[in-house]
């Protein structure tokens, strides 16, 4: 048996239990979890908030990395030993049991804690920055929540990686200047400024060609209305409560695109622009072109306490949770 962290009834805090370890399928890999990434997605789940409504009880965890420890007697792409990260599975524990796809190799530079931090922040990045909104070098791309776990991997993407001119929004003059250590050029606080205002000073009046946004309410308002001819604004999230409705006549006089980027989906979807959209993040993290940043670790008995750090706002870049 092994600990986990279940979710044994939604809204209520997360309990540690002891689970017995299960026989695994042909196609299936037993990983020694070590590191497990916190993402929004996974404490909307636990409070029955998320698109995808799993059985009680559960263990969440939607991304984690680890050493493979056993292995289906259909696997070949992995052996005992193997360092990956995995994805999908429930990576809050101290051992996971999932398809052999939904792994992939992690290189020896790359360690633990940063790789879980790759997946769900870096692999939405490159699919809403390349993908969706075909960003070219040397636009000028917005980036909101920028501190946070999926806004500081797009500021990274955007301006190491796609080589853009990113402005980078966020509610603290702290987050505003960990944003710029990370590239951005200009940086935006959207508590103290006016959103609008500010991008017609940092454009010259133009605006900017790309929007990546995980806030939507107000902010995503001002952003779509700050884009430029033909440009493009995709939609991550909506973690400041208010889903926006969009003004369609803006889209028309400006030539704007507005997208959505629901990455889980594309599992289904598309799964080999999924997984590419991973293996793209370890290469370009081996061509040292990104850096993921891991703000908060916390302990395995601690899980809580990691929810609720990033549900305060506090948490900056990645919050993970330690097995060892």
């Amino acid at each position: 048996s092994y600990r986990a962290a279940l979710c044994t009834e939604l809204k209520k805090p997360l309990v540690l239990q002891d689970v017995a370890a299960a026989e695994l399928k042909p196609a299936e890999v037993r990983v020694a979890v070590h590191f497990c990434g916190v993402n929004f997605a996974d404490i909307l789940v636990c409070q029955g908030l998320y698109q995808e409504k799993p059985p009680l009880p559960f263990i969440p965890g939607m991304e984690f990395s680890g050493c493979v420890v056993e292995t289906g007697q259909n696997v070949v792409e992995f052996q005992k030993g193997d360092r990956v990260i995995g994805v999908g599975g429930s990576g809050m524990a101290e051992q996971c049991v999932v398809d052999q796809k939904m792994l992939w190799k992690i290189p020896n530079e790359l360690s633990y804690e940063e790789a879980t931090a790759l997946p769900v922040s870096y692999g939405t990045g490159l699919l809403a920055l390349k993908h969706r909104a075909a960003t070219q070098v040397g636009e000028t791309v917005l980036v909101t929540a920028a501190a946070g776990a999926a806004g500081l991997a797009a500021v990274d993407i955007a301006s190491q990686a796609l080589q853009a001119k990113v402005i980078a929004a966020a509610g603290s003059d702290e987050k505003c200047a960990i944003a710029v250590q990370k590239g951005a050029f200009a940086s935006i606080n959207y508590t103290t400024c006016n959103l609008k205002e500010e991008l017609k000073k940092l454009t010259n009046k133009e605006g900017v060609n790309v929007v990546f946004d995980t806030v939507g309410g107000d902010i995503f308002k001002d952003a779509l209305s700050s884009l430029r001819w033909e440009g493009r604004i995709v939609m991550v999230g909506f973690a400041g409560g208010a889903i926006p409705s969009i003004p369609a006549n803006l889209l028309l006089l400006k030539n704007i695109s507005a997208m959505g980027v629901f990455w889980g989906r594309y599992r289904e979807e598309n799964f080999p622009l999924f997984s590419q959209s991973i293996s793209q993040a370890i290469h370009l993290f081996q061509a040292g072109k990104i850096k993921p940043h891991i703000g908060a670790t916390f302990k395995l008995p601690q899980v809580n306490q990691a929810f609720h750090h990033v549900l305060q706002r506090q948490s900056v870049g990645k919050v993970v949770v330690s097995m060892k």
